[in-house]
């Protein structure tokens, strides 16, 4: 597993951050996702629900079968997840099943993240798999993108 500066796993961040806007400009939930193998990008993803009618479609979901896509193998166990938004359950699980072994998050997800905040599936000793979770990288601009897309939700409901 690399060690990455904190200018590169702010670099990775805001990779997450320009996949956060692609779900914004679709009018999902603004959550991005980029995942890392050698200092190189090999899987994007963004929240794509509404888009594709596919209730799984995430942003760690489509960033992980990408990335599966590219090592043509389902375990990514060199890798590094970078997202946005702590995890929920099912994303926690999925990270899980791939082996990856180290997450990145800007922002907690309280009502629904699985990476520390109300479950912590990531890092559970009674699964086989245990990731390595840092939280906290960039959250004020990964939080700040989904405060302004639900203030502008409400306001034009």
């Amino acid at each position: 597993m690399i060690d990455f500066t904190q200018e590169e796993k702010e670099f990775f961040m805001r990779e997450a951050l320009k996949e956060a806007e692609k779900s914004l400009q679709k009018e999902e939930i603004p959550i991005g996702c980029v995942i890392v193998h050698n200092g190189k990008i090999i899987g994007r993803g963004h929240n794509a629900r509404e888009e594709e009618n596919l209730a799984t479609l995430h942003a760690e979901i489509m960033a992980i079968n990408e990335a599966n896509t590219y090592i043509k193998n389902w375990r990514l166990l060199d890798c590094t997840l970078f997202v946005t938004i702590e995890p929920c359950v099912m994303c926690s699980g999925a990270i899980g099943l791939a082996r990856i072994p180290k997450v990145i998050y800007g922002a907690p997800n309280t009502k629904f993240g699985a990476a520390g905040s109300l479950y912590d599936i990531l890092t559970d000793e009674r699964l086989n798999h245990r990731v390595s979770v840092e939280a906290g990288l960039l959250e004020d601009e990964c939080a700040r993108i989904m405060r302004n897309f639900f203030k502008k939700r409400r306001f034009s409901s």
